[in-house]
């Protein structure tokens, strides 16, 4: 059972060289969805993120991030506005610590189509770092049919165990917001939705001698809204996420059930917003996804759980991954002058 299992872990490990990380809060690691979101929603957000996957199999996958992305001040009866931003991630997979690091910067420039609704465009730009550690691993070439012996050769030739590479992307995001007609309406509307590709110029990242295995792009398209229920306190968010690298694809659709806890005093400010959500999520082909999250005032707090359903069910008992973010957002989003135009 334990050479099975350092088996499916190799697999995965493996498979992991060609494609990207990924958090199953989407939505909350944006620019690493699409660099347009950049400034697309509000006008300031700071985001940190932590995934921990695979714990009960082996060494786990750990993956820890976070961005920032404002608007630059907008020009008085202008057309748009520019944004940027930044982001930064560390990745660690499996038994061969395989770390990869990013940081990219986002510039965006958002057209306004009415006082609802933008359409935005950006370019990603930045650094990556790879690196292996070949003697942490344990490879086919070393699996003598009862186990594993270290002493053997790898039967992999590897060129570097570390190396460097400029990456390339680019998006585009339409969002519109309506905003509530009158105070405790909760009859607001949001949607964004957005086209990306990454590594568009297709990095080497192979660690072998002659190897040809350069970065596939990653094309990334989504869709997430927040619908009002009107009178009430609750609010329904879905979204569907697509991500297709190679040969790899993606799906995880789903929705939050947003309740509106403490609402905050509009004139004195001294009682603060408070709402929870609970959301349901399926990743197509892998993993039922538990989400809760807690807003109070311009911060946020969530936590994400992956029930494994896949091939790898056996090793890992139907444990996948734990995952958290905290957020803070400017303007505060319960207020209804948060508008799309900055005023």
């Amino acid at each position: 059972m334990k050479a099975i299992t350092s088996m499916l872990l190799i697999a995965a490990t493996l498979m992991s060289w060609g494609q990207d990380i990924h958090f199953s809060q989407m939505r909350f690691s944006p620019l690493n969805l699409n660099p347009a979101l950049a400034g697309a929603e509000q006008n300031l957000q700071a985001v940190i993120n932590y995934r921990n996957q695979w714990n009960s199999v082996a060494f786990p996958f750990q993956t820890i991030g976070g961005s920032v992305d404002w608007r630059f001040k907008e020009k008085q009866g202008g057309n748009g506005f520019l944004a940027g931003g930044v982001n930064v991630f560390n990745d660690q997979a499996g038994d061969v610590r395989m770390t990869t690091t990013n940081v990219n910067l986002s510039l965006a420039y958002h057209l306004f189509i009415d006082r609802n609704s933008t359409i935005g465009m950006a370019i990603q730009g930045g650094f990556g770092q790879r690196g292996i550690d070949p003697a942490a691993g344990l490879w086919e070439s070393q699996y003598i049919g009862t186990g594993f012996n270290a002493g053997l050769s790898t039967g992999e030739s590897f060129a570097t165990s570390n190396f460097t590479h400029f990456d390339a992307g680019a998006g585009i995001v339409y969002h519109y917001k309506k905003n509530e007609k009158y105070m405790r309406g909760n009859d607001q509307f949001k949607l964004t939705a957005g086209l990306a590709a990454f590594h568009v110029n297709r990095p080497s990242s192979s660690f072998l001698a002659g190897g040809e295995d350069d970065l596939a792009v990653r094309f990334s398209a989504f869709v997430n809204a927040d619908y009002g229920i009107r009178n009430s306190n609750f609010s329904l968010v879905p979204a569907i996420y697509y991500n297709r690298q190679g040969p790899h694809q993606e799906i995880l659709g789903g929705t939050y059930v947003r309740v509106i806890v403490t609402e905050g005093s509009k004139v004195t400010g001294f009682i603060q917003e408070l709402a929870t959500s609970l959301g349901a999520f399926y990743r197509v082909g892998d993993a039922f996804v538990a989400k809760f999250m807690m807003e109070y005032s311009s911060y946020s707090l969530g936590v994400a759980y992956d029930f494994n359903v896949s091939s790898l069910t056996e090793a890992s008992r139907g444990r996948g991954g734990i995952e958290f973010f905290l957020r803070f957002v400017l303007p505060n989003p319960f207020g209804a002058a948060s508008r799309t135009r900055i005023n």
